[in-house]
């Protein structure tokens, strides 16, 4: 069975810090005036080109490099009325692919995705753009507004699908659900969209696989019902409930007890990342 303990990979001591070293500055200043969603011509031209390239080469690549399998896919036509009115779908962010195979699972649709400014400016930036990728504006109130706003137009003039990786950050082959930030819920909250949970499960590798191509393991991406907001409490707890009940559907899609899991979400309250490494398999039901 797979195990997480055996990876070498850096976890920093802050589950929503990123590892990865970005290696390129180009230069962006994400304020009132950048262009959050690209609607010129010419990019959604390119946009179109990628798409192509995606469905005739990279989907399949990815799907054998990952060994990827899609369950849960069902749902997306048993709620295509609640999809095609606007969504927010989170996930757990385990590999650099990941992503491909969010999209690949959530066809037809096409998503959006919030992603690190750092990023953004970075060597992927283009590409990453190029899939639907909008900057998360860490430094400039007047560009923080600017950015929801966006995302509030996406929503609800475009009904569009809107992902974001609740965690914060990317680690690699990480088998816990860390702690989810409370950014999505608070988007879902005050554009009164449902939330789709998304969720990576690790199967073992085969031996070719295991001892030829060295992967650690391979995976299954489980796409969940979607969650709505509780009207009942206030915009604030509304938004807590939403964060707690998404974690919990994310943990349940990947095989863990969310009654038993090796943490109650906090929203990354806790820097103590032992509370959460010294506990693995707690409530784990095992690789799917």
């Amino acid at each position: 069975m797979f195990d997480p303990k055996t990876n070498r990979f850096p976890y920093t001591e802050i589950t929503d810090k990123h590892y990865l070293e970005i290696h390129k500055d180009r230069g962006y200043v994400f304020d009132s005036s950048y262009p959050y969603i690209d609607k010129s011509g010419w990019f959604r031209f390119k946009q179109k080109m990628v798409r192509i390239l995606l469905n005739v080469v990279v989907f399949p690549v990815a799907t054998i490099r990952l060994g990827l399998k899609i369950e849960g896919r069902e749902n997306i036509k048993k709620y295509k009325d609640v999809l095609d009115d606007g969504v927010i779908s989170v996930c757990n962010h385990v590999h650099m692919w990941d992503y491909l195979a969010v999209m690949k699972a959530i066809r037809p649709y096409k998503s959006n995705l919030l992603a690190w400014d750092k990023n953004i400016n970075g060597e992927n930036g283009t590409l990453i753009r190029l899939v639907g990728g909008i900057p998360i504006p860490e430094k400039s109130v007047a560009g923080q507004k600017a950015f929801l706003k966006t995302l509030s137009g996406l929503l609800n003039e475009d009904h569009g699908w809107l992902h974001i990786y609740a965690e914060g950050s990317m680690w690699e082959y990480y088998q816990p659900i860390r702690p989810f930030k409370r950014g999505a819920s608070m988007i879902a909250v005050s554009n009164d969209k449902p939330v789709i949970p998304l969720g990576f499960s690790y199967r073992e590798p085969n031996w070719i696989r295991k001892n030829i191509f060295r992967q650690i393991a391979v995976f299954t991406i489980h796409v969940g019902e979607p969650i709505y907001p509780d009207k009942d409490l206030k915009p604030k707890e509304r938004e807590k409930d939403l964060t707690v009940r998404a974690n919990k559907a994310v943990c349940s899609l990947v095989g863990i007890d969310p009654d038993k899991n090796i943490y109650e979400p906090v929203f990354d309250d806790s820097k103590r990342i032992d509370y959460y490494t010294d506990t693995y398999g707690v409530g784990y039901k095992g690789s799917r």
